[in-house]
Order: structure tokens, then C-alpha cells, then sequence
């Protein structure tokens, strides 16, 4: 994981990863009342962030069938508040016919490791537009990566950097989580390209860095899909 910086001067913002199951009482509706139930689903997601997109994770997963990537700027203490009540009254008009799986959030923050006040290779949140596929998992450091010495961490992430900089085509986005969820943080990449993908984590498995993990499961990989796409397949069109 190398962590890519986030302006000062800028807002933070609230990255929210949910993947959803459908339900039985889903199957049980008529193929043209799924695909009405699907999309007035997504729509509710939609007006609770300023930003929302629609992943596949069925046969990716066994847990989860959809996946959805929301943001919002914090503008505010009360911003998360917000954001939180609005999307529970969202998921709640549609609980009987998809329910949460996993969630996982953060918030951005500057990084301490890199110089850069924005990297060519991280994610714009509020994009429209958006690569084929979303990989995300949460992050955990061991406590004893903490206790090294601030230039031992520099040097490890600075191998980090470099290797990452080897795959520009894949962009990320670096949310922190401490204190908020289990995880310190939410790892979000981007990919046109999943063994390009693969090659960059196996590359980085022999870095001095890997051995301060502790924990970076369960990984969640989706693909970009429409609303109206995946609506037409509930009903079989």
C-alpha cells in the first residue's frame, strides 16, 4: 500500500464502500417489478451522497451481489451526520429486498509520507467518469509499525512509492478510518487491467513494509456497471 496525498487547502471527504445481497423476497417480485425495486434503490444512494456508482460482485463474491462507492465533501462536523441519516432513510425504503453486507469508509487526510500535494495516480472521487473495475479492502498496521522511527517508515514507503509509480495506469485512493471502523484504513483502487493489477500486489509482497501488516482482508473487486444495465438483468431482459 503506498499512500498518495490529499491537498491541504481542500476539503475532506467521506468515501462509504457498502456490498448488498439481494434478498428472497427480491426473486419472489415479477421481473419488471425488480427492475422498477433495483433501480428506485440506487436512485434513494444516489440522493443521499453527492457522488454514486454501481458495481457488480456477483460471482466475484459470495456475499454480496452489488457494490456501492458513495462520497461526500465534509464540509462540516455535521456532515457525516448527515450523510449517515440520509442513507439509512435511503437503504431502509428498499431493506426487504437488499440488505447490507460489508461497509467500509474513511475519511481523506494529507499523507505523511508523501511530499506531492496531489499525485498524478490518485482517484478523483467525483469523477464521472470511471475505470472497469473498483478493488478496495481495509488496511491494518501492526503497533510495532508505529514504534519505528519516523526516517525507517519514510524509507519503507518510499519503496512503496516507487514501485506503485511502475503501474500509472492504476490509480488509488487512501481513506483513514482510525478510530471510526475495525480497520486504520480503506485501500481504494482503480483498474482498467485486474492482472496488471495482481502483478502490482504481488510486487509489493516482498517489500520491507509487508512485514507491519496486520490485517488487509476481505477484498472486494467490482465491475463498473449502470444502473439501468444491472436492473435490465434482474428481470432477465
Amino acid at each position: 500500500m503506498s499512500e498518495v496525498a490529499t491537498s491541504e487547502t481542500e476539503q475532506p471527504i467521506l468515501g462509504h464502500f457498502a456490498t448488498y445481497r439481494l434478498t428472497p423476497a427480491m426473486w419472489a417480485l415479477a421481473p419488471d417489478e425488480r427492475r422498477k425495486r433495483a433501480l428506485a434503490w440506487f436512485r434513494g444512494l444516489q440522493g443521499a451522497s453527492e457522488a454514486a456508482h454501481l458495481y457488480l460482485t456477483q460471482g466475484i463474491e459470495t456475499d454480496g451481489d452489488v457494490l456501492v462507492w458513495s462520497t461526500s465533501t465534509v464540509a462540516d462536523a455535521a456532515a457525516p451526520a448527515g450523510f449517515f441519516k440520509a442513507r439509512a432513510a435511503a437503504e431502509n425504503a428498499h431493506r426487504d429486498v437488499l440488505e447490507p453486507a460489508h461497509v467500509l469508509w474513511g475519511l481523506t487526510r494529507p499523507s505523511e509520507y508523501s511530499r506531492s500535494a496531489k499525485s498524478a495516480q490518485e482517484i478523483d472521487s467525483f469523477a464521472e467518469a470511471r475505470t472497469p473495475y473498483l478493488v478496495m479492502y481495509p488496511f491494518t498496521k501492526t503497533a510495532d509499525w508505529y514504534l519505528l522511527g519516523r526516517d525507517t517508515r519514510q524509507g519503507m514507503m518510499n519503496e512503496h512509492i516507487r514501485i506503485g509509480k511502475q503501474f500509472r495506469e492504476i490509480t488509488q485512493l487512501l481513506l483513514y478510518s482510525f478510530g471510526l471502523q475495525d480497520q486504520e484504513f480503506v485501500v481504494v483502487y482503480e483498474t482498467d487491467d485486474l492482472q496488471l493489477f495482481s502483478k502490482l500486489v504481488y510486487d509489493l509482497r516482498d517489500t520491507q513494509a509487508r512485514r507491519y501488516t496486520k490485517g488487509d482482508t476481505p477484498l472486494h473487486t467490482g465491475v463498473l456497471i449502470s444502473p439501468e444495465e444491472w436492473a435490465d438483468g434482474l428481470a432477465g431482459r
